[in-house]
């Protein structure tokens, strides 16, 4: 099977994709824009990058021209672009059959609502494709406003092989409150930091671990000053991806209070369900989807720092029900979001799409 990917190369979750299916012994090139091209994850992945040689929306229809070359060349056995309002409409118009689009977050929750070009933009490349995916059903039913096609829902779930419980990073004596993500509001990092304020007031042995980076860093460190949380908040920055379940298991309470239903699907707190850490989430997007309230976590209303501080609290001032949470955690990522489990799910789609013939 020869399969070409049309997504962002510097994308964890492109790159992710490409390295599973390469590892199966497909075929398989990356398109990307040479704006979003990873040269570090082009060393694994063959990569072709496509020009903008026009301003704006317009660079996506000289895009065209220069991927047709290449579909030419590779006539691969699916077109599989990710992300409707651009890769996805760029796929679109090559006309390439049978053709996948996937659907992201901002994509399908955002962009179509933002002017009646770009939802014209959504319900065009909706109807070029073949096969159309979603990480969630909420996402899924989303899709479903701009198309009446089937939305198969493939969740991105995590390598439980690497995402497990690792008992010896856990620091005696100390609580420790965190997250994994880019430091955006749209991931509510300073609801999470004037959460842990609250916290703190309550427990003094207890610390904040915020992993990542983003343009907001020095906003938020500013904010950890300001509330006198400095001396107890560590900003590690971006680490290794191989090196996330470590810090992950650092912590004993995971924070994902996002604001944004472009949330789509909630990776991190899948990963932190895997390594055992129960997560409180906000109730936007697909977080409530992944986390099972007062089973794997607690789900609060978003940007409210108050509910979110004490949903952490309950967690960290009751071990036993931590604990069984934690367990409960690696059950429900075990049966619905392990990593092989989804991606084969993916390649059973292709296989049920090539049996039927289908080919430009």
């Amino acid at each position: 099977m020869k399969v070409l990917i049309l997504a962002p190369s510097r994308s964890i979750h492109t790159h992710k994709w490409a390295l599973f299916y390469k590892n199966k012994g497909i075929d398989v090139k990356v398109v990307t824009f040479f704006d979003h091209f990873s040269e570090e994850n082009a060393r694994e992945i063959d990569t072709i990058t496509l020009p903008k040689l026009l301003p704006g929306k317009l660079s996506y229809i000289s895009s065209v021209f220069a991927l047709k070359k290449v579909l030419k060349s590779f006539q691969p056995d699916i077109l599989h672009a990710h992300y409707v309002s651009s890769y996805g409409f760029v796929g679109a118009l090559a006309n390439y059959k049978p053709f996948y689009v996937s659907v992201w977050g901002r994509d399908i929750f955002q962009f179509p609502q933002q002017g009646s070009a770009n939802r014209k933009v959504v319900e065009y490349t909706l109807s070029k494709a073949d096969v159309i995916c979603s990480t969630s059903h909420i996402m899924a039913k989303e899709t479903n406003k701009y198309t009446d096609k089937k939305v198969f829902v493939t969740p991105f779930g995590v390598d439980m092989n690497k995402f497990r419980p690792m008992p010896e990073f856990k620091t005696e004596g100390k609580v420790t409150f965190g997250t994994v993500k880019a430091l955006s509001d749209k991931y509510g990092i300073g609801d999470l930091i004037k959460a842990f304020a609250e916290i703190y007031k309550e427990k003094s042995n207890s610390e904040l671990l915020i992993v990542g980076d983003g343009p907001q860093r020095a906003e938020y460190e500013q904010l950890t000053k300001d509330l006198g949380i400095d001396h107890v908040t560590a900003f590690t920055g971006r680490v290794p991806n191989d090196k996330v379940p470590e810090y992950i298991n650092k912590m004993d309470v995971f924070g994902v209070p996002s604001t944004e239903d472009s949330e789509s699907f909630g990776v991190a707190a899948v990963e932190s369900m895997a390594c055992g850490v129960p997560a409180v989430v906000s109730n936007v997007g697909g977080l409530p989807e992944v986390v099972l309230e007062g089973k794997t976590g607690f789900v609060v209303p978003k940007e409210n720092p108050e509910e979110l501080a004490k949903a952490m609290l309950q967690l960290a001032n009751n071990k036993e029900k931590s604990r069984e949470m934690g367990l409960a955690g690696i059950e429900h990522v075990k049966a619905n979001y392990n990593w092989t489990d989804n991606a084969n799910g993916m390649l059973d789609l292709y296989e049920q799409t090539l049996n039927k013939g289908m080919k430009s």
